[in-house]
């Protein structure tokens, strides 16, 4: 079980929240001048490193809020 440190509730079981994907992703600044191959490599490519990662995630069955956090591919632990 992976215990997901939400800033509003605590310490919550993972079952209670949805991976929001990688954080700090820019949004294109003129999306209408962007290309299809560009417009796709914005959607769906994403780092997947090992180690330090920052992530989006949503506390779905509690605050419903939005928060970034930094976790550790290798070993799941939350660093921030």
């Amino acid at each position: 079980m992976l215990l997901v440190p939400c800033p509003w509730c605590g310490p919550r079981d993972e079952t209670e929240f949805s991976y929001g994907g990688e954080a700090g992703v820019p949004y294109p600044a003129d999306p209408a001048s962007v290309d299809d191959r560009d417009w796709g490599a914005y959607l769906f490519v994403r780092a997947n490193p090992k180690g330090p990662f920052a992530e989006r995630w949503v506390h779905t069955q509690g605050c419903r809020r939005w928060f970034d956090v930094v976790r550790d591919t290798a070993t799941h632990e939350f660093l921030k």
